[in-house]
């Protein structure tokens, strides 16, 4: 797992560790959206995890996908920042396209699903759908911040 720690003053009382993952916003021509239900806690997501150590965050997001789905995809874009502010998670999420591969579940997906927006947001928890959502309209990089269940305001 990659960690960074922020160097902060004598002051802290603690030093905040942050984990970055990667995930796939992948889009087919048809504007279907690829997606997973988790078999850990049976939530429906955009397929990645953990960048690790040695890898580039492209490079991530496409073994990520492929690990999960069994889709072998084009990364196009950066298209979102997401902090989760209570697991300290950053994610980092990237537009791509299918260039291979047949779905199948993994160790860590239950099902695989090519949604339309719609279903999108029917089936994934906001904090999750907005992710895809913000992917489709192409005026990323988003940033935003969620405590795992709901969206932050941005402070101006």
């Amino acid at each position: 797992m990659l960690l960074y720690m922020s160097t902060g003053s004598p002051q802290h009382k603690s030093t905040p560790l942050h984990s970055v993952s990667v995930a796939g916003a992948v889009m087919r021509e048809d504007g279907r959206l690829l997606a997973i239900r988790r078999a850990d806690n049976g939530t429906w997501e955009l397929p990645g995890g953990v960048l690790e150590l040695t890898e580039t965050p492209e490079d991530g997001v496409a073994r990520e996908v492929w690990e999960e789905t069994g889709i072998h995809v084009e990364v196009d874009q950066l298209s979102g920042v997401y902090k989760n502010t209570t697991r300290g998670i950053v994610a980092l999420v990237f537009r791509c396209k299918p260039s291979a591969g047949t779905e199948r579940t993994s160790d860590e997906s239950t099902a695989v699903a090519w949604l339309t927006p719609e279903e999108v947001a029917e089936r994934m928890s906001e904090v999750y759908a907005v992710r895809l959502l913000d992917a489709l309209d192409g005026s990323g990089p988003h940033v935003r911040s969620h405590d795992g269940r709901q969206l932050l305001e941005a402070s101006a």
